[in-house]
């Protein structure tokens, strides 16, 4: 019968997509009394006869190809595309079956077969293209590239934003890139989720714009002079530890299951990293045993070389920089652990690295010379009440960075630092690495990282107070090794006698000292001094305790010499809202970052400035030349926020693009 050659033809369709038995099962409870065997047949002779034959109840009012186009899953519902034979005649599929299939074509076409196949493919997964081609009576084709689906006149979909991030897969695909025959998806909550295709690239499913910086008139003015660069990219991602997804699921209950698992996430990650092919990588939140069995071997296979710290304790992830070989050599590296045993602000297991790299100059440029690049990565603690031990960790690093980035002239490389350093950019800790100065003295602990949480209301809340470290840590309030920022002594008299002599007469110098033998007039005797002296030796004395009290005073700022500014502006001018690295529960954030080094700018004599705290910088020897541009919160929302099943992390990647003067020996 009719009835039961449409029901064949559906339960055809859904069979070759999946290699599971469990849709087979469905249709046969469903398909009525009917043997497969006599399905088969029953269609086999249907089509046969052609639309001929058929009554006139069923008779096909006009020549018509059907394409069902399924829009992604983060879409509201599974709307159906239908577009019209006359619509597809530049597809080379529709071209090429055209003749030989034209009679199934009419049959297939008809409306009792359209209502039924448009309740029948609701169900299916997204992401499909199928139509009537090829010797079965339906099989997927190929999806269409923009060019083509451009010139389809009937198309509806409705859209829930018309900004170019929210693209459906049949818009997004290259018909280069894309196998004639797409892996399809099984049902949801039938059968096992797969993987979405990795030939789709993920960036132009969620759209980020490159953003051509080189254009700024401090490059134009370098590209004026014809000197050369070395330009190279730089990645920066979070790519979430699978255990800390599965200690964790109650931050994830807006994801499918399925696409929280660590074979589904990783081919995407490594697609999306390969996609943007940078020269340095900076990941964090890599777990130890994927890392050395999964992702090292991978990364070599790119031409990475590759190091990694995980972090101390019980905790199995950590961070991980990769550089290209081809690009760059290693000076140096040197792995930070912050954990400090008996130190309540660094008692964290958080790990940082520090790389000088070298890098390689392309071949006959033998008498040109480029600097030395420091990279250093890092993954700050997340405990938003723990401002202190955020800034503490900071701190750390910088000294680390100073110690290697430094030259021996006292200047510093450039310095590129990544990291999620859970913190927001309107918080103290962001405006320090900044501006490069932060009074944190008598400042709650929560407001270091303001904008994670507000604790203002709570009636106790832990304040900084100075020093935040002991001298015993030897990094001094200028986020320099104490070892290193110590004078040299030019001889062993320091200072002259005469100076000393002055406080021969003080306190300390008159009291015996309990451990020396009592002489009878010789160790007994306690010196007197002249009135004129004693009057000389309290001035002196006064004098070096106002000293010590501004001391005190100053002891609650810290500061570093780095002179670091951020890739990102955290703002979409286009948009009118923030730039969004993450969304925890929902909430878009900025907590992720590359700083570079650049030079500061002098505001003029007179000048007004809107942010009188804020340090201006221009590009130096490093000069920014382009970066990958960051979503706002309601785009990723309308892809079910973060992780979603193209974007496989629950951070978003940074990438920005770099270029290094190339100078004369």
């Amino acid at each position: 019968s009719m009835t039961d050659a449409i029901f064949t033809c559906r339960k055809n369709v859904l069979l070759a997509k999946s290699p599971s038995t469990q849709i087979g099962s469905v249709f046969d409870a469903t398909g009525g009394g009917s043997a497969p065997e006599e399905q088969e047949a029953l269609l086999q002779q249907w089509l046969e006869a052609g639309v001929g034959n058929l009554p006139a109840s069923e008779s096909v009012p006009a020549v018509r190809k059907v394409s069902v186009t399924l829009t992604s899953d983060w879409l509201e519902g599974s709307e159906l595309l239908m577009t019209s034979l006359s619509d597809l005649n530049t597809s080379p599929e529709a071209t090429r079956c055209a003749d030989q299939q034209h009679s199934e074509l009419n049959a297939l076409a008809s409306l009792e077969l359209q209502d039924h196949a448009v309740a029948e493919l609701a169900g299916l997964p997204a992401e499909e293209t199928v139509t009537v081609a090829g010797s079965a009576p339906w099989v997927p084709v190929v999806p269409q590239t923009d060019h083509q689906t451009a010139g389809c006149a009937g198309i509806n979909v409705e859209v829930l934003n018309d900004d170019p991030a929210v693209l459906a897969w049949s818009l997004a695909c290259d018909a280069e890139a894309v196998p004639s025959v797409l892996q399809a998806q099984p049902i949801q909550d039938a059968i096992p989720f797969y993987p979405v295709p990795t030939e789709v690239p993920y960036h132009e499913i969620l759209w980020r714009d490159w953003e051509d910086l080189s254009v700024q008139p401090c490059v134009l003015e370098h590209v004026s002079k014809n000197t050369p660069l070395f330009e190279f990219r730089v990645m920066s991602y979070n790519i979430l530890a699978q255990d800390l997804v599965e200690q964790g699921l109650d931050l994830y209950v807006h994801c499918h299951p399925d696409i929280l698992n660590w074979n589904y996430r990783l081919p995407n990650l490594l697609q999306e990293i390969q996609h943007w092919d940078p020269d340095v990588l900076c990941l964090q939140e890599v777990q130890e045993n994927h890392y050395w069995e999964q992702l090292e071997p991978t990364f070599k296979e790119m031409g990475f070389e590759c190091f990694y710290k995980r972090r101390t304790g019980t905790k199995t992830d950590g961070c991980a920089v990769c550089y290209k070989h081809s690009r760059f050599q290693l000076i140096s590296l040197s792995p930070i652990e912050y954990f400090r045993p008996g130190l309540d602000v660094l008692n964290r297991d958080n790990v940082g690295l520090v790389l000088l790299l070298q890098p390689v100059l392309p071949e006959g440029l033998g008498l040109e010379a480029v600097s030395p690049l420091c990279v250093a990565n890092t993954h700050v603690l997340f405990n938003p009440r723990r401002g202190d031990i955020k800034l503490a960790q900071v701190a750390l690093l910088l000294a680390e960075i100073d110690k290697i980035a430094r030259t021996t002239e006292g200047s510093y490389y450039p310095v590129i630092l990544c990291g999620d350093l859970n913190s927001v950019p309107d918080s103290p800790l962001y405006k320090f690495i900044r501006n490069g100065e932060l009074s944190y003295h008598g400042m709650p602990a929560w407001k270091v990282v303001s904008g994670q949480e507000d604790f203002s209301q709570q009636l106790y809340s832990r304040k900084l107070l100075a020093p935040l470290w002991p001298s015993s840590l030897g990094v001094t309030d200028k986020c320099q090794y104490v070892t290193l920022c110590q004078p040299k002594k030019l001889g062993r008299r320091e200072y002259s006698r005469d100076f000393l002599l002055q406080f021969r007469f003080c306190d300390a110098a008159c009291e015996r000292p309990p451990q020396l033998v009592l002489l009878e007039g010789v160790t007994d005797a306690k010196p007197v001094a002249s009135a004129r002296e004693h009057s000389a030796v309290t001035a002196l004395l006064k004098r070096h305790n106002s000293l010590s009290f501004l001391g005190k005073q100053c002891s609650g700022v810290i500061q570093h010499g780095l002179n670091l500014t951020s890739v990102y502006s955290h703002f979409l001018p286009q948009r009118g809202c923030p730039e969004v690295t993450t969304m925890p529960m929902g909430l878009g954030a900025t907590v992720d970052y590359i700083f570079y080094s650049a030079e500061p700018v002098e505001s003029k004599a007179g000048e007004c400035r809107a942010y009188p705290c804020r340090r201006l910088y221009k590009d130096g020897a490093l000069k920014l030349l382009g970066r990958l541009s960051l979503l706002s919160e309601d785009v990723l929302l309308m892809a079910n926020g973060l992780p979603n099943p193209f974007c496989s992390s629950d951070h978003l990647c940074l990438l920005a693009s770099f270029g290094l003067e190339i100078s004369s020996l």
